[in-house]
């Protein structure tokens, strides 16, 4: 399956990892030493430092939007997500964070490279925000879908 995702995000096919998902998607984590990730993203994935706050991280953040995305329309400037995780991403380039939420310290909560995106929240559990999230997904994928035929 690796393979095949590493094979279609290369297509400029869309992809979206959603929590452990969006994770999935850089090079490697500290959670288990040596564990590979999809290397769809440059950068790893570490320990969320909670600054004294319990782990895992379980709750709703809102999140401040660092730049514009197709993933992102119509959710305005700061909109709240549900959170459950105790890693966090840390891209190599920070132009792929499209958002960040705080748990004790800022924290990235969406990414986007290309046709790759990521979200450290669960949308599915996430409301309207969520929903949007998810729909403007689905909106992407049916613009690549339109360009490609």
């Amino acid at each position: 399956l690796d393979a095949l995702l590493r094979e279609r995000a290369g297509e400029g096919v869309p992809v979206i990892g959603l929590c452990l998902g969006m994770q999935l998607l850089f090079d490697g984590s500290t959670e288990h030493e040596g564990a590979a990730g999809l290397g769809l993203l440059p950068g790893a994935v570490a320990r969320l430092d909670p600054h004294g706050l319990k782990l895992p991280h379980i709750g709703w953040n809102a999140v401040t939007w660092r730049r514009p995305s197709p993933l992102t329309e119509g959710l305005g400037d700061a909109a709240a997500f549900y959170h459950v995780h105790s890693y966090v991403a840390q891209p190599d380039d920070e132009d792929d964070v499209l958002g960040t939420g705080a748990y004790g310290a800022p924290f990235v909560s969406f990414v986007q490279r290309g046709h790759v995106f990521g979200a450290q929240c669960h949308p599915e559990k996430s409301s309207t925000a969520g929903l949007r999230v998810l729909a403007n997904f689905v909106g992407v994928c049916a613009a690549t879908r339109a360009a490609v035929r």
